[in-house]
């Protein structure tokens, strides 16, 4: 799975993008019960758009459905590859990716 690392205008960094599930409570009941992850929040018309925000080994992630995909984004750009590694390849199982 390869890492992207664009820092987006608040400091955040989106680190990767997978196919987009719907309906996309699955994704946010699948990170529930990833050990040591906490979903802290969760938005979504139910139609068109969703935000996923949860913690995981001591950071603050987000996810959110665009042009078909669910784009990760980490509020710390400096958490280690092996963090982003372990949420996307989690995620991409669900997904049908992994």
């Amino acid at each position: 799975m390869k890492l992207t690392n664009i820092l987006m205008h608040d400091g955040s960094r989106d680190f990767g993008a997978l196919p987009e599930c719907f309906p996309f409570e699955q994704l946010r009941d699948h990170v529930a019960k990833l050990p040591e992850a906490k979903v802290t929040r969760f938005v979504s018309d139910g139609v068109t758009e969703a935000w996923l925000h949860f913690r995981y080994r001591g950071h603050q992630f987000a996810a959110n459905t665009q042009c078909g995909e669910w784009w990760f984004f980490v509020n710390d750009p400096q958490c280690p590859d092996e963090i982003l590694l372990e949420v996307l390849t989690y995620c991409a199982k669900k997904l049908g990716q992994g």
